[in-house]
């Protein structure tokens, strides 16, 4: 649920963006689903539309939405929708490598450094 604080200091647009972000990152809201449309939301959070076009602008921006026209707008995931590299690909199985390593050495449990990676994932 959205909410916007008319007392708050932090505009509504950078509220609804930080609302938004903190429940896509969550795993709240995920890669695919559809978010409301701008006149929707506006009216809804009693805020002018140009207010909820700004935040979903910085959202896309932040690669976290895409707008695809009368389509929708939807969200693509904390990694922006967008496959990586093979470089990156390379840079994160080497980076995985080194943590199991490391986990191993602290004698750690397989189940608790899964759950740490999740935590760390959703940081």
């Amino acid at each position: 649920m959205l909410r916007v604080d008319p007392d708050s200091a932090e505009p509504p647009f950078a509220q609804l963006r930080t609302q938004l972000t903190e429940q896509i990152t969550a795993g709240t809201l995920q890669a695919g689903d559809r978010l409301p449309t701008v006149r929707r939301l506006a009216g809804d959070l009693g805020i002018a539309p140009n207010t909820v076009a700004r935040a979903y602008r910085e959202l896309e921006g932040d690669g976290l939405i895409v707008g695809r026209g009368r389509a929708g707008t939807f969200v693509t995931g904390p990694g922006g929708g967008q496959e990586p590299s093979a470089a990156d690909r390379a840079a994160a199985a080497q980076a995985a490598l080194e943590y199991a390593k490391a986990v191993r050495s602290l004698r750690i449990s397989t189940g608790e450094a899964l759950v740490l990676v999740r935590e760390a994932l959703r940081a």
